[in-house]
Order: structure tokens, then C-alpha cells, then sequence
């Protein structure tokens, strides 16, 4: 069975381009079970981020034709054009695939180099298919060995030191525009890990007053309390647009939540005072028309990159070890991989062993109840035991040899370790 990653990222599409393949969560079972039903793969993991939606897939056969066919189901799933799609999708097979995998959660795939929230979004989304029967021995191999060589990336390197993400270029930005955040008073809407990370960071900064809007109150209650801010439902968010220095936003809506007439009302009665907005979200959550108004600066992750250059010229040290890591990962991975080939067949030669010994163990015991010499009865078992064991692979690779099959002879000499005999005997003649 071959392994598959296929996607789209920061990198290979724009924003207009990644956020029409974004999976809800509400539509995840779903997406796992049509995948499964329209295409020939067996095992399927989706990982779905702002800044990326990728496949993990195992298939039965190693084809280039079953990349294809995933990626014209990901297209067809969210009803665009797979054509359009084709040109940034990237895909890897195998030990590509795994490499892949384990850059991605390392965080040196990310636009913040070395970020760790893609980890913590990985593992969801594995645990996610796993729960919903998508996972087989394949891919929980992949994804369990990958964490665990990005365990050794993350506790070997500086990679992650000092984290940065796109919550925290966010409040570095807003830092940038508002000199003294205590003076300053932002809006966060939704309630998610990015969120979560941004009231943090904000708090940190000594931000003078923050509110956290969204869907479920309770959820953000609980930030609220943590972080010392208002907790108010979605639909106060124009109530709560007024008093807004700094809007930041990132919800799982699939559709934009905020709009150009809400924001333009909010700013009449700021007496035009400016907003500065960050919609970190995919899809977004702000109409892209609000950033025409004159006295709204409105940033999307991609208007992130400059910030996201700067972490990375500081990391690169750490990436260059980071990726030694992913290598030596890599080929352990292969290696094992390769290694479940001989499984079948190791369990085989064992029981073939075992069964030879306990026959022999069984005539040795009726010898001794008999009152026959116990040390005749050693002697002729070891004698009986190695004489079966080496019977049939002698009888075959006599016959290979007598049919010109003579490349079977270093095999044998290697599965057995035979050089340093071959030697001696050499040394007799």
C-alpha cells in the first residue's frame, strides 16, 4: 500500500484560492466518507488550517493516476474547477509523503517558521478520522511515527522557541499601528485556538479593554474570564464595532460575518475615528469591500507575509538542524516500512522453528522416561534439531545452484552470516 499528500497551501494558491476548498468541521465525516466512496483509496486523514487543506490518503497501488483522482474529487466536492486547482495543488508519494508530513507539523512548512499550532491542528485532525473509521494501519504508522519525530524536531532544536504565529504577527501589527495598546481597545471575534493565542498575546501588551464575541457564549465566557475581557454573542458585534480600535477575527462561519454597511455605520458613529482589522480566517469573515473605506486598515493572513519574513530570517539555524532531523527521520521511517515486507515471512520461518523443536523436545522426553543417558539424549537432540533446521534451505540451494541460479549463494551467505565460516574453511584447505 503507497502513501499520498495532496493539497494546497500559503504558498502554492492565494487566499481566493484556498478558501473555497476549507473544510467545516460540520462537513467532515461527510468529506471522509464521499472521498472513500468516489475514489480508490483506503485510508484518509483531512487537514484543514487557514493557511492550508491538505489529503493524507493510502492506497493499494502506487499511481500517479490515484493523485489525480483525489484531487478531481476535491475539486468536485466543493464545486469549482479542477482545472483551476491543478496549478497550485502540489503532491507527494511515499517517503515524499512522510517528509511532507513531518515538515508540516514541524512547522517548517508554516508561514511562521516553526509555529506550534500545527501540530496541536494535526493531531486533531488524525484523531478526527480515526474516530470516524478512516484511519487503518497505514496512516496511523504515518501520523504516529511522524509526531514522533517531530517530537525529537521540537525538543532538539530552537525551532519553536520563543513562539510566534499568525495571532502573534497579528498583535505585533497592531503594535505597529498603535503605539500604546493600553490606550487601545480591540474586538476578537470567534473563540478557537487562534483566538485564543491573540487574547493572550493582547493581554501580554497590556491591551486597555477587550471583548470576545462569538457563537457559543459559553466558549467564549471561559476565555473571557481567563484573559480578563467582555464575552458578548455574535450578534452585538456591531454594538461593540463602536468602541473597536482593533478588530481581530478568525471563526469556522463559511460565510462572511461582518459587511461594509455594518462597519460604515460603526464608523459614523466613531466619528470616523480608524479601525485597524485583521481577518486571519479561511473562508473569510470580513467582506473584502470594507477595506475601500477610508478610515478602516484591513489585513488578511496573507498581508501578514513581511512579519512572517522577519521570524524566518531568525530561525533559519535552527530550520537548517530542524531538517537534519526530518532526514534521519525519514530513512528510519523507510527502513521500518521496508522491514513489515519480511514480516510474513519471519513469522513463518519461526513457527517452521518452533514446530521442529517441540517435535524433537517430545522424543527427547519420551528418551529420558525410558531411563536412557540423559547426555546421549542432549547430544542427539541438538544433532536432530540442527539437521532439520538446515535441511530444506540446504536440499534448495542445492538445486538453485544445479540450475544456474548461482546469485542465490551470497543471499544465503548474508541471511546467515556465513563469511567468517566460509573463511575458516578456506584457511583448512
Amino acid at each position: 500500500m503507497s502513501l499520498l499528500a495532496l493539497g494546497i497551501n500559503h504558498n502554492s494558491a492565494p487566499l481566493e484560492i484556498r478558501e473555497k476548498v476549507a473544510f467545516s468541521e460540520a462537513r467532515l465525516q461527510e468529506a471522509l466518507s464521499d472521498a472513500r466512496a468516489h475514489t480508490k483509496i483506503k485510508e484518509l486523514v483531512v487537514l484543514s488550517t487557514c493557511n492550508r487543506t491538505e489529503l493524507f490518503a493510502a492506497y493499494d497501488d502506487d499511481n500517479d493516476a490515484d493523485s489525480e483522482a483525489l484531487g478531481q474529487w476535491l475539486a468536485s466536492f466543493h464545486g469549482i474547477d479542477w482545472l483551476a486547482l491543478s496549478p497550485v495543488c502540489y503532491h507527494y508519494q511515499n517517503s515524499e509523503a512522510v517528509r511532507h508530513l513531518i515538515r508540516v507539523g514541524a512547522g517548517l512548512d508554516s508561514m511562521v517558521l516553526g509555529e506550534p499550532q500545527i501540530l496541536g491542528q494535526m493531531k486533531t485532525a488524525y484523531a478526527a478520522a480515526h474516530g470516524f473509521g478512516s484511519v487503518g494501519a497505514k496512516l496511523s504508522q504515518l501520523f504516529e511515527g511522524g509526531f514522533s519525530i517531530v517530537k525529537r524536531v521540537r525538543t532538539e532544536t530552537a525551532i519553536g522557541a520563543n513562539p510566534v504565529s499568525v495571532a502573534f504577527a497579528a498583535v505585533s501589527l497592531s503594535k505597529r499601528i498603535f503605539s500604546r495598546l493600553d490606550k487601545s481597545n480591540a474586538l476578537l471575534i470567534g473563540a478557537g485556538e487562534t483566538i485564543e493565542l491573540v487574547a493572550r498575546h493582547l493581554k501580554e501588551n497590556g491591551i486597555a479593554n477587550m471583548t470576545i464575541a462569538n457563537r457559543t457564549l459559553t466558549r467564549s465566557q471561559l476565555l473571557a474570564e481567563e484573559v480578563g475581557a467582555k464575552s458578548v454573542p455574535l450578534d452585538a458585534i456591531a454594538a461593540e464595532l463602536v468602541n473597536a480600535d482593533i478588530v481581530i477575527t478568525s471563526t469556522a462561519a463559511p460565510i462572511a460575518i461582518l459587511g461594509k454597511g455594518t462597519v460604515e455605520s460603526a464608523l459614523k458613529k466613531r466619528k470616523h475615528k480608524p479601525i485597524f482589522m485583521v481577518d486571519i480566517a479561511v473562508p473569510r469573515d470580513i467582506e473584502p469591500e470594507v477595506a475601500e473605506l477610508s478610515d478602516v486598515y484591513l489585513y488578511t493572513v496573507d498581508d501578514l507575509k513581511e512579519i512572517v519574513e522577519e521570524n524566518k530570517r531568525g530561525r533559519q539555524n535552527e530550520a537548517y538542524n530542524a531538517e537534519k532531523i526530518v532526514d534521519q527521520g525519514v530513512q528510519a521511517f523507510s527502513r521500518k516500512q521496508l522491514e513489515y515486507h519480511a514480516v510474513d515471512t519471519v513469522k513463518a520461518l519461526r513457527q517452521q522453528a518452533d514446530m521442529l523443536r517441540q517435535q524433537e523436545l517430545e522424543r527427547a522426553l519420551k528418551q529420558l522416561a525410558k531411563g536412557d543417558e540423559p547426555a546421549d539424549i542432549l547430544a542427539s537432540l541438538a544433532r536432530s534439531l540442527s539437521n532439520k533446521l538446515i535441511h530444506a534451505p540446504s536440499a534448495n540451494l542445492k538445486r538453485a545452484s544445479a540450475a544456474g541460479r548461482t546469485e542465490v549463494i551470497p543471499l544465503v551467505d548474508e541471511l546467515f552470516d556465513l563469511g567468517e565460516y566460509k573463511s575458516i574453511d578456506s584457511e583448512k584447505q
